[in-house]
């Protein structure tokens, strides 16, 4: 079987994945790129141009882990850093000054990343004076509430 030009292969790809999101109002994320590689026969940079399309379409976005998730068009996203985020629980929860803060894993969960993406986030935000954190494996705890910046 011949192999098709990948140059209009990238296109037949999105619209298949743009077909998909249509058709399934429950799809959160895209076919993963080794799935699409392995089905279709091209290459990684194939896929990965026909995601590009689907980004600049707006239809959908890369999300830590390499992994892409669809945007619907009625869906409101926040799109801050993820420390800027976090330090909002302080504010929403009404912790005050010594309250334990959530641990790595409930912030994980709570906004759907990594753990080490969570922690990266806190270090920046034990940086800004807004955490203390009483070393390994102890609770991290409110030391300010965060500055709102003016935007």
């Amino acid at each position: 079987m011949a192999q098709a030009s990948p140059r209009g292969t990238f296109l037949e790809i999105a619209a298949e994945v743009k077909a998909q999101i249509a058709a399934d109002p429950e799809m959160t994320r895209l076919p993963a790129v080794a799935d699409l590689i392995q089905r279709r026969q091209v290459s990684r940079g194939v896929v990965l141009r026909a995601f590009d399309v689907l980004r600049k379409e707006g239809v959908a976005e890369p999300v830590p882990g390499g992994r892409w998730r669809v945007i619907r068009a009625d869906e409101q996203v926040d799109r801050r850093p993820l420390d800027a985020r976090i330090a909002d629980i302080i504010t929403a929860d009404g912790l005050e000054a010594g309250a334990a803060f959530p641990s790595a894993s409930a912030l994980a969960g709570r906004f759907g990343v990594s753990r080490p993406t969570v922690t990266k986030a806190l270090d920046k935000l034990e940086a800004a004076g807004v955490l203390a954190s009483a070393g390994q494996g102890k609770a991290r705890t409110v030391r300010a509430a965060p500055v709102q910046k003016e935007g």
